[in-house]
C-alpha cells in the first residue's frame, strides 16, 4: 500500500535530468534470503531501500517490467524499511544465520538519498546486528557513509566458510559498462560520469576498504574488445580496484519501454554501423551465445593477471 504521500526531491546541479517526485511506500519484507550464495558477489541476502532509479540506464534488466516504466522519474522509498530490517535481522541473528548482504540490485544511492538518508539508517541497522555487506553503486554518494561502512568492516561476523579467505566486513564495488564519457552519456544517461565514479572509488580505497569494479555488463562492439576491457581493468586498479568482475550485456522484452528495443534504438542513432552486428549476435536470445560469453571470461581473467588485479571478489582459486 502507499500512504498517498509525495515528495518533490532537489536533485544536485550535476545531474541532468529534472526534479524527481518521490513517493513514500510500506513494504511487507526488506531483507531478501538468496537459495543460493551468489558466485560473483558472494550475498546471502539482498535489501533494496528504494524502488526505481533516476540514473535512467537503456540496459536496465527492470525496464519493461512493473518496475521499469518511467524509469527516470519514478523513485520510491520503503518508508517502514528500518523497522522491518530490524526485525528481520534480529531473528536471523539469534539463529546465528549470518550471512553478506548485497545492497542493491536496484540502485541503494540515487539523489534522493542524500535529503532521504535511508540507506544509511539501514546501514546503522546492519552495525548493530554486525551482518557484512557487498554495496554495488553507480552513485558518488557513497564516501558519505564511510564511517558507518568502517564499523561494518571492523566488526561484521562472516559465514564461517569466508572467514579466512575474506577477513572483511564490507565490499564496495563501483559499476561501470564504458568509461568512454561519451558512450555512457548516451546509455547511462542519469547516471554520474565514469571519471566521477572513478574518483569515489579511488576514495574508497584510499579509506582502506576492500574496492573494486563491476564491468557489467560491458557493451558489445562498444566496450568489450581486448583493448579496451584492459584500458577499463587498468583503470579501475589504478583507482584502488582489488577485482574487476566483467559481465556480458542482457537485453529483455519487445515493449516500447522494454531494454531490448531501448538498446537498439539508440545504437541506431548513435551506431549505426555496430547495430546489425549487435542484433545478430544477440539473435532471438536475450543473452549473446555461450562461445562470446566463454571468450569474454577468458579475455578478462588473462588480462586481471596481467595488471595483478582479482577476476573475482576472493581469488579464482577457491573454485
Amino acid at each position: 500500500m502507499t500512504s498517498g504521500e509525495d515528495w518533490a526531491v532537489e536533485r544536485p546541479s550535476s545531474e541532468r535530468e529534472t526534479d524527481t517526485t518521490v513517493r513514500r511506500i510500506y513494504a511487507k519484507t526488506i531483507l531478501n534470503r538468496h537459495k543460493k550464495r551468489d558466485d560473483w558477489f558472494l550475498d546471502d541476502y539482498s535489501i533494496n531501500p528504494y524502488q526505481g532509479c533516476p540514473f535512467n540506464c537503456l540496459y536496465c534488466y527492470t525496464r519493461g517490467s512493473k518496475y521499469g516504466l518511467n524509469l527516470a522519474r519514478t523513485l520510491s522509498v520503503k518508508a517502514n524499511a528500518p523497522e522491518l530490517l530490524e526485525r528481520q535481522l534480529a531473528a536471523r541473528a539469534r539463529k546465528g544465520q549470518y550471512g553478506i548482504i548485497a545492497i542493491a540490485s536496484q540502485e541503494a544511492y540515487p539523489p534522493a538519498e542524500k535529503d532521504l538518508r535511508m540507506t544509511r539508517r539501514l546501514l546503522k541497522i546492519i552495525v548493530r546486528f554486525r551482518f557484512p555487506v557487498m554495496v554495488a553503486t553507480k552513485s558518488i554518494l557513497i564516501p558519505r557513509d564511510l564511517d558507518v561502512l568502517g564499523e561494518i568492516d571492523r566488526n561484521a561476523v562472516l559465514p564461517q566458510d569466508l572467514a579466512r579467505d575474506l577477513r572483511r566486513g564490507a565490499i564496495i564495488s563501483f559499476s561501470f559498462s564504458t568509461m568512454d564519457e561519451k558512450i555512457a552519456r548516451i546509455f547511462e544517461p542519469g547516471a554520474p560520469p565514469p571519471k566521477e565514479r572513478l574518483r569515489a572509488m579511488a576514495q574508497c580505497a584510499k579509506d582502506g576498504f576492500l574496492v573494486g569494479a563491476n564491468l557489467i555488463p560491458v557493451l558489445p562492439f562498444l566496450s568489450d574488445s581486448e583493448e579496451l576491457l584492459e584500458q577499463m581493468i587498468r583503470t579501475a586498479k589504478e583507482h584502488g580496484g582489488s577485482f574487476a568482475l566483467v559481465g556480458g550485456l542482457t537485453l529483455f522484452g519487445s515493449g516500447p519501454s522494454d531494454c531490448r528495443t531501448l538498446y537498439y534504438r539508440a545504437l541506431e542513432q548513435h551506431f549505426p554501423e555496430v547495430a546489425q552486428r549487435c542484433k545478430a549476435l544477440f539473435g532471438t536470445s536475450f543473452a549473446p551465445p555461450r562461445e562470446y560469453q566463454e571468450h569474454l571470461a577468458r579475455m578478462s581473467e588473462t588480462i586481471c593477471a596481467k595488471h595483478g588485479i582479482r577476476s573475482r571478489i576472493l581469488s579464482p582459486t577457491r573454485g
